[in-house]
């Protein structure tokens, strides 16, 4: 199936430490992957219970492609960020927050503006793409809680929508050690492992030079993981 989200603005940022904070020029498939079970009613949580809420078990493996339909702008704003800092760095100021977090530094965040991606979703699941149409008509019979969000929960999508056939965008490809760059070359995250970082994988990959309606094969990207028996 293949859909389309549009949105003013989004911002997938991964795992980053520093002053500035990057975004992804797309959808992640990491994300994509979220989504698409989003819309579905998969809930992805597993127990909540837990000091780091995980992955639920048994959830279903996509293949995914990513295409651009035109090229988002990337801004950067400013913000402060509230954290409870590593060490014992500002430790004098925990009494006087009482409780709250006390380390406050100024860092800069990216974020898209004019988000519009085709999102190409494979599955081995028969009842998926009817669960996402009944998702996305408000028909869905499941419990369902919050709002689909561009990447950071105060940015929302305008549109998804279910296309017959994908309109002509750039795709993005995976890039091996001997292939050329794109236009555009970033390194996304293809699997999220929320209780282990480091166990969380990614990919380096290119953006196609010329619009087509069908993703090449490099596009699509099995995520989480690579089920058994399948080839990456």
């Amino acid at each position: 199936m293949w859909l389309r989200a549009r949105a003013p603005f989004a911002a997938f940022r991964g795992l980053q430490a520093g002053v500035y904070r990057a975004t992804a020029p797309v959808l992640p498939p990491s994300a994509a992957w979220g989504l698409v079970l989003n819309l579905a009613g998969y809930e992805t949580r597993g127990p909540l219970d837990r000091p780091v809420t995980g992955l639920r078990e048994g959830l279903p493996v996509l293949r995914i492609a990513l295409g651009e339909v035109t090229r988002p702008e990337v801004f950067s704003l400013y913000q402060q960020l509230h954290s409870y800092p590593v060490g014992t760095s500002g430790s004098g100021l925990r009494p006087r927050t009482k409780g709250a977090k006390y380390w406050i530094a100024p860092v800069r965040r990216e974020f898209l503006s004019g988000l519009d991606a085709v999102i190409g979703v494979e599955t081995d699941d028969p009842a998926l793409p009817a669960r996402v149409r009944r998702g996305l008509a408000g028909a869905g019979e499941w419990p369902r809680y919050g709002l689909p969000f561009a990447g950071d929960n105060n940015l929302l999508f305008d549109s998804i929508e279910v296309l017959d056939v994908p309109v002509p965008c750039r795709w993005y490809s995976r890039l091996g050690p001997d292939d050329q760059p794109g236009p555009v070359t970033c390194r996304m995250t293809v699997g999220i492992d929320r209780e282990e970082s480091s166990r969380t994988s990614s990919a380096v990959f290119g953006l196609g030079r010329e619009p087509t309606t069908e993703p090449p094969e490099s596009a699509w990207t099995w995520t989480p993981r690579v089920p058994a028996g399948r080839r990456s």
